[in-house]
């Protein structure tokens, strides 16, 4: 785990590999799971039988899911020492560019691609994380994060 020690580090990192997470695996638990917290049940996520037979040969994660899990990577890969806290600010960009088949595993490896001052005590980084599926040529989501971090008081 990479830790950043204040907004010097912060910005002396800028444009650095942070890390990679270890391996997750997205069963079928995980899937319905989250069509339930989202409403989402579309067949493709959680009718098995059904999309044995569909464009993927099995259930896929939604999108979204595959997103959400971003948190859960980054925080395996780096902390920021001294901040009291931090706050997403939003999102440049998105890429779902492989399905997720269920069982698959994945890792997110993340970029400090930015890292600017707000004012003395806060700083909007910007991270890339690339989400890959084991043993795929393409990863499963590439996204753009946006996030603020505050120190002092």
């Amino acid at each position: 785990m990479r830790v950043l020690h204040g907004l010097e580090e912060i910005f002396a990192a800028k444009g650095s590999l942070l890390g990679t997470s270890d391996w997750v695996t997205v069963d079928q638990a995980r899937i319905d799971a989250f069509a339930g917290a989202t409403g989402d049940h579309q067949w493709i996520h959680v009718d098995p039988e059904r999309a044995a037979a569909g464009p993927f040969g099995a259930t896929i994660a939604h999108g979204y899911l595959t997103l959400s899990l971003l948190p859960m990577f980054m925080v395996a890969v780096y902390r920021v020492e001294g901040a009291r806290m931090a706050v997403n600010y939003g999102l440049n960009k998105v890429r779902f560019v492989t399905p997720v088949r269920v069982g698959s595993r994945l890792r997110g490896s993340t970029e400090l691609v930015d890292a600017q001052p707000l004012d003395g005590a806060t700083a909007q980084l910007v991270f890339r994380t690339t989400v890959e599926i084991e043993g795929a040529e393409r990863p499963a989501c590439v996204a753009e994060t946006v996030s603020r971090q505050y120190f002092g008081d």
